[in-house]
């Protein structure tokens, strides 16, 4: 198995991260493939096989930790990706939430 369990939706609160300038204040960290669970159930093939996916957005793919678990909130093509290459884990930014 990829991931922990793939999900649909975000169970947790909003945060206030919405852009990719928010999100830079938070700072990357490895994270490993199995401890994810996905907000998203489907993947668009387009972003996973395109050279330049991450041209206009975050190199690194955003994480949300909330109540012990951790949500693969943006960068699902990513994760994939460095799964079809056999890594375990990835960089991402990861934003702690309180319970």
């Amino acid at each position: 198995m990829i991931f922990q369990a793939v999900g649909e939706g975000r169970p947790y609160p909003q945060h206030g991260c919405e852009t990719t300038t928010q999100w830079s204040g938070v700072p990357p960290r490895q994270v490993r493939l199995a401890e994810l669970t996905t907000t998203k159930r489907t993947l668009d093939l387009d972003a996973l096989l395109a050279e330049d996916s991450t041209f206009y957005g975050d190199l690194f793919a955003h994480v949300v930790s909330w109540r012990g678990r951790l949500y693969l909130e943006d960068g699902l093509h990513r994760a994939v990706r460095a799964a079809l290459h056999q890594r375990q884990v990835l960089h991402a930014r990861v934003l702690v939430l309180p319970d």
